[in-house]
C-alpha cells in the first residue's frame, strides 16, 4: 500500500493538499506516474523529475519541488510530497 501526502505551499501556508493512495507496491520506476496523478488531482502542472528528487525521497521520505522545477510558471512557492506509508 502506497500513501503520499502532497502539499502545495503559498507564502508558507498550505494552499492545497491531497493524500494519494494506491494499492500497488511502491516502486521508484512508477514514481513519475504517482507524481502525475497527484498533480492532476491538485490541478497543477507536473514538475520535471530529476534523479536528485528520487534520492531525496528515498533518503528523507519527502521531496520538495520548487517553481524552477516546473516547465510552466506556477503561482505557488513549493510542492512537497511526503511518504505516509
Amino acid at each position: 500500500m502506497l500513501k503520499i501526502w502532497a502539499k502545495v505551499y503559498r507564502e508558507d501556508r498550505i494552499a492545497k493538499q491531497t493524500t494519494y493512495e494506491n494499492e500497488e507496491k511502491f516502486t521508484y520506476a512508477n514514481f513519475f506516474k504517482y507524481l502525475t496523478e497527484i498533480c492532476d488531482t491538485l490541478d497543477i502542472p507536473t514538475p520535471v523529475l530529476l534523479k536528485a528528487h528520487l534520492f531525496n525521497y528515498a533518503k528523507f521520505r519527502h521531496v520538495v519541488f520548487r517553481p524552477r522545477d516546473f516547465m510552466e510558471s506556477v503561482d505557488f512557492d513549493k510542492l512537497v510530497l511526503e511518504n505516509l506509508s
